[in-house]
């Protein structure tokens, strides 16, 4: 029976197996239907077929040929489930003909004649095996020949490669001449021995065998090859007598070892009773030095047990006279310790004060150091300040006077180039144009030599003018610094710092959402939103046009400070905002915070003017209360 699916394969010869376990269960789950009556089958797989009504064995051989065949994978994995389901699920339908493993293994082999010759080791010649199959030393074949127990499969080759023969060896022993009968006798029972090999030319896909002979072995070609080099010819006969040969010769030798063993054993024997006596009278002469051993222990245990209670009497004796010894010595102690304890008691006051004196008398000294040092560098800086300001002033004034006589010079050339213009149209009217021109020349080229070099002179007072302005910064920023003490948060003078988040909004807006870890939530909140202020890719500001003044606003349509806003309320979001406006205005560039002169009575930045008189008056009330 051929199979006429025509189903492509997309399956590697390793999944072969997983793919038939997976047909296997979608028959047994009876998706798809195989046994149609108690003995009438159908294969499924093959529902192009007209007939559809098969036996037992027909239906298994069916399944066993196309599944050892040289098909596509899905087929023979398909088919290999379904030989699967008919052994191990459907066998009580092998009542009228039996499945192959019962012809195989319950069908007893045929007597052979005594002078019958074989190949031995015992083999099996397949042939029409499909290359494919070879393949990994032949384990498909050998799964599928599970029943007949082989050994190894050995794929046969030629001088033109690969002859579609194989030899399947099977045990030494009687078993294995039994399961090379029921191999032989299977492939003859489904008309696929020898003699249907030679007599079928067309041999399709299936696998033909029978049991390697005298015919085979002498055979010129690589099959007679293969078994001349690998193997012998023998008779059943031949093999019992040889067999029955090295049994006798084993049995010899197993009783010349076993008579030899039992020599070797009494031997043992009287040596061990020899040992045993000298143990007997070694036991006794131990019994009798226990006994004595016991003996004097017990003389030993007694003059102990007398000498611990004369040591005990004297030891309680002693120990009375101690406690009595121990008791006086301990009240004197204790009138000494208190003694003692009164005279360190007054000393350790006495030695508290002299160090408490002494830590104030140098902590005063310290303090005044310090303020000596505070009040030296306040008067050198305010000193620096008021001669940089006067400096500054100064060139100020001269800029002004210069910028006066620059614009009076350019006036005074346009007039002059007027002038030598006018000149230059009156020619033929009584004047004398030439002369008059050489004067206005010369007093226009004087001019500008005057204006040439009082540009210069601008030029570089620009220049020192922002030398001073970066002298100026410097000062500020060292104002900063050394007068942080006396520029506080509540004085009218002090220091802000531009750009860092105020944390009151953000703890109140916790405490009515968070509760008890309301400040470990305000801290990590106030970090992660100076991390975003820091941060130069967020720029929430739009810009604004009003007349022809333009400006940067907040966008109040920011995602994330719309997300804040909803989050913790409207006084978080104008801390921040006012944050993100002061970055803007005083750092934009960096977008970090910038400690600033703020006055903090009008809420304004303060000017150094400003700051340096207030440090002078606070400087000059600490020393009028020292």
């Amino acid at each position: 029976m051929d199979c006429s699916s025509d189903e492509s394969s997309d399956l590697s010869e390793t999944d072969i197996d997983d793919y038939a376990d997976k047909s296997y269960l979608d028959l047994k789950s009876g998706k798809l239907v195989a046994r149609l009556g108690s003995d009438r089958f159908r294969c499924p797989f093959c529902l192009g077929k007209k007939k559809q009504d098969y036996r037992y064995n027909e239906l298994l051989q069916h399944a066993v040929g196309v599944g050892a065949s040289n098909r596509a994978a899905k087929v023979k994995a398909n088919h290999q489930a379904l030989a699967k389901l008919l052994k191990e699920d459907h066998a009580d339908a092998a009542a009228t003909l039996p499945p192959r493993q019962a012809i195989a293994l319950n069908n007893p082999p045929k007597p052979v004649k005594d002078q019958e010759v074989f190949v031995w080791p015992w083999m099996g010649i397949l042939a029409n095996v499909p290359v494919e199959q070879t393949q990994g030393g032949g384990a498909m074949l050998m799964k599928q020949l599970a029943d007949f127990k082989p050994v190894q499969y050995t794929a046969v080759y030629g001088a033109n490669g690969y002859t579609g023969y194989g030899i399947v060896l099977f045990t030494k022993d009687w078993i294995g001449f039994k399961n090379a009968l029921a191999f032989q006798n299977f492939f003859k029972s489904q008309r696929l021995g020898k003699v249907d090999w030679k007599e079928t030319k067309r041999h399709g896909k299936y696998l033909f065998g029978w049991l390697a002979k005298e015919e085979d072995y002498k055979s010129d070609d690589s099959v007679g090859r293969f078994l001349s080099e690998n193997g012998d010819l023998k008779t059943v006969s031949d093999l019992e007598q040889e067999m029955s040969s090295k049994t006798d010769n084993l049995i010899a030798n197993l009783t010349q070892e076993i008579t030899a063993k039992s020599k070797y054993v009494q031997e043992l024997e009287c040596k061990c009773n020899q040992i045993n006596l000298s143990l007997q009278r070694v036991m006794q002469e131990s019994d009798l030095l226990h006994k004595h051993y016991n003996e004097e222990m017990q003389n030993m245990q007694s003059a102990a047990r007398e000498h611990t209670q004369r040591v005990f009497q004297e030891t309680d004796k002693l120990r009375k006279q101690l406690i009595e010894k121990e008791s006086y010595t301990q009240r004197r102690s204790r009138q000494l310790n208190e003694l003692v304890a009164q005279t360190d008691m007054e000393r350790r006051k006495l030695e508290e004060e002299r160090k408490k004196n002494a830590d104030q008398n140098d902590s005063l000294n310290m303090a005044q150091i310090e303020q000596q040092k505070a009040d030296k560098r306040a008067l050198e800086l305010l000193a620096k300040h008021e001669k940089e300001k006067k400096e500054a002033l100064d060139k100020v004034l001269q800029l002004e006077r210069q910028v006066d006589e620059k614009q009076k010079l350019e006036l005074d050339i346009e007039q002059l180039k007027g002038k030598l213009e006018v000149v230059k149209h009156m020619a033929g009217e009584g004047v004398d144009v030439k002369k008059r021109s050489e004067e206005l020349t010369a007093e226009l080229n004087e001019k500008i030599e005057e204006m040439e070099d009082l540009e210069a002179l601008n030029q570089t007072l620009v220049i020192k003018e922002r030398m001073t302005n970066d002298e100026i910064q410097d000062a500020k920023k060292e104002l900063i610094t050394g007068l942080s003490e006396l520029l506080g948060p509540r004085s009218n003078i002090g220091i802000k710092r531009m750009g860092e988040l105020d944390e009151k909004p953000f703890l109140l807006a916790c405490k009515q959402r968070y509760g008890a870890n309301s400040d470990v939530k305000a801290l990590e909140l106030v970090s992660l939103w100076q991390e975003h202020l820091k941060d130069p890719n967020w720029h929430p500001f739009k810009i604004v046009t009003t007349g022809p003044m333009t400006e940067q606003v907040i966008n109040d349509k920011d995602e994330k400070l719309v997300g804040l806003k909803e989050q913790l309320g409207e006084e978080v979001y104008k801390a921040v905002t006012t944050a993100l406006l002061e970055i803007n205005e005083y750092n934009a560039s960096g977008s970090y915070v910038v400690s600033e002169l703020w006055n903090n009575k009008e809420n304004r930045k303060a000017t150094i003017t400003e700051a340096i008189q207030h440090a002078l008056k606070q400087w000059k009330a600490q020393k009028r209360r020292r």
